[in-house]
């Protein structure tokens, strides 16, 4: 993790406020632990399925096929805790609560929507792959 050297003007500041750039690379940069949370197989679904749509948890449930409620749930905290995700909660009965991306959600999403359309464009290569690696072992 970079800090910028200390100075008057940055002595002032939250050290937060100090840490420029991570080092994903460092195991004790906190950077590894927001790349945990993106490319979560949940947090990177999430993130995509929040890509054009404010969701309720249900819909966003419905959305990522396959995700718990708990590990929905969990990911959406994380998420919201990053700055990825914006919660809105609604003071009505049943309660009402929607989930969006926040604009630096969509800066990440923007991202890793480059990883999952590679991945889908690319699938049957990959599973071209998977088959001639398993021919190979049965021989």
């Amino acid at each position: 993790m970079k800090i910028i050297p200390s100075d008057k003007t940055t002595e002032r500041l939250p050290l937060t406020e100090q840490i420029r750039r991570g080092e994903v690379l460092d195991p004790n940069c906190p950077s590894r632990e927001i790349l945990r949370h993106i490319t979560s197989r949940w947090g990177l679904l999430i993130l995509l399925a929040l890509s054009d749509d404010t969701l309720r948890f249900s819909e966003l449930r419905r959305k990522v096929g396959g995700v718990s409620e708990k590990m929905l749930a969990q990911t959406l905290q994380s998420l919201e805790e990053d700055g990825f995700v914006d919660r809105r909660s609604f003071p009505v009965v049943p309660p009402h609560v929607e989930y969006s991306l926040t604009p630096l959600g969509i800066e990440v999403k923007d991202q890793v929507s480059g990883l999952a359309n590679w991945l889908e464009s690319n699938l049957h290569r990959v599973m071209k792959q998977r088959s001639l690696r398993v021919v190979g072992e049965n021989e």
